[in-house]
C-alpha cells in the first residue's frame, strides 16, 4: 500500500481583515492538535491601490499592511492560545497562488478563507483553490469565514470512487478523523445504469459495497480506532458529497494532480459546501504525468 502523508508545519492565509482570524482560528486549533508549527502567510502586490475621488489620500504601501495583518494575527493567536503553539509569519509580494504555494511546499497543510462570491464567480475562486492545492502538493482546507467550534468537528465525510484518485484523501480523511477522535463517512456514489429495476439496483449496490470493502480494508486495519459508516448514494457524485456537508465538520475531496486541474466533480462539491472542506491533490505516478504540463489559464489572484 502506498502511502503519503506530510509531517511539516501548517500554514495560512492571512490576509488583515477581522473574518479572516476564524480561519486563523481554524488552522492554529489544527497546528495546535498535532504539535506543528503555525506559519502565517500574507501574499501582497506591489503596487498600491489609488482612489481618484481623494486624490490628497496617501493609502499605506501594500508591504507595510501585509506587516501589520501578520502582528495582529500572531498577537490573536497569543491571546488564544498562549505559547503552546510555534509561530512564524511570512509576507511576500507576488501573485497568491504563487505565494501560498511556496510558502506551502513542506506543510502538512494549507488553510485558506472561501470567498462570499456567488454563481459563476465562485467557482472562478473555487477553482483556484483546486490550482493552488495541485501546485502546493499538499492538502488545502478551504474554511467559511463564518466557521465557529462545534459538535459537528467530530465528524468527518470523504468521497471516493474506488480509483486511485481517492488514496491520497482517504489517507488524510483516516488521519484527521483518528486525531480529532472523530466518526467517519464514506461516501462513494454514482448513478446505476439502465432502467433502475431491482436487479439492477440490487447489481448496483453489491458492485459499489465490493469497492468500498477493497479501498478501505488497508485504511481500516491502520486506523482500527476511527469509527467508519459506509454510504452508498444513488446521487451524483458532487450532490451527494454536498449533502454530507451539512452534518460534518469536514468534507474530504480528491483532485486531480497537475498543473492545470480540471475536476468538474470537485470543483462543483467544493462550490456548494457548506463546512471546511479539504482539497487533497492526488500525486501521478510517472507513467501518469504527460510528457509536457502546460500553465493555467485561470487566473492567480
Amino acid at each position: 500500500m502506498d502511502t503519503w502523508s506530510r509531517t511539516g508545519p501548517v500554514v495560512v492565509e492571512v490576509d488583515g481583515s477581522a473574518e479572516n482570524l476564524r480561519v486563523v482560528d481554524y488552522a492554529s486549533a489544527e497546528a495546535l492538535r498535532v504539535g506543528a508549527e503555525l506559519v502565517l502567510v500574507a501574499p501582497y502586490s506591489a503596487h498600491t491601490p489609488f482612489t481618484p475621488m481623494l486624490p490628497g489620500y496617501a493609502p499605506k504601501p501594500s508591504a507595510e499592511l501585509a506587516d501589520a495583518a501578520v502582528r495582529a494575527a500572531m498577537a490573536h493567536v497569543r491571546h488564544r492560545d498562549g505559547y503552546a503553539t510555534e509561530l512564524a509569519a511570512v509576507t511576500e509580494e507576488g501573485p497568491r497562488v504563487r505565494v501560498l504555494a511556496h510558502a506551502a511546499r513542506d506543510a502538512r497543510m494549507l488553510v485558506v478563507g472561501r470567498s462570499r462570491s456567488r454563481g459563476p464567480q465562485r467557482l472562478v475562486h473555487t477553482q483556484i483553490n483546486l490550482t493552488l492545492a495541485a501546485r502546493a502538493g499538499c492538502p488545502v482546507v478551504v474554511v467559511p469565514l463564518s466557521w465557529k467550534p462545534s459538535q459537528l468537528d467530530r465528524k468527518v465525510a470523504v468521497g471516493i470512487d474506488g480509483t486511485a484518485l481517492s488514496a491520497e484523501a482517504l489517507e488524510f480523511a483516516f488521519g484527521i478523523a483518528a486525531g480529532r477522535e472523530a466518526d467517519l463517512t464514506v461516501v462513494h456514489s454514482g448513478v446505476p445504469t439502465g432502467h433502475g429495476t431491482a436487479d439492477e439496483e440490487c447489481s448496483w449496490i453489491s458492485r459499489a459495497d465490493h469497492i468500498l470493502s477493497e479501498t478501505l480494508a488497508p485504511w481500516s486495519s491502520q486506523f482500527p480506532g476511527v469509527k467508519v459508516t459506509r454510504f452508498l448514494s444513488s446521487r451524483a457524485p458532487a450532490a451527494a458529497l454536498v449533502r454530507e456537508s451539512c452534518e460534518a465538520g469536514l468534507v474530504v475531496v480528491g483532485s486531480h494532480d497537475g498543473s492545470s486541474p480540471v475536476d468538474a466533480v470537485a470543483r462543483r462539491s467544493v462550490a456548494a459546501m457548506t463546512c471546511p472542506v479539504a482539497i487533497v491533490p492526488h500525486h501521478l505516478t510517472g507513467a501518469q504525468h504527460p510528457a509536457e504540463r502546460t500553465e493555467s489559464a485561470v487566473p492567480t489572484r
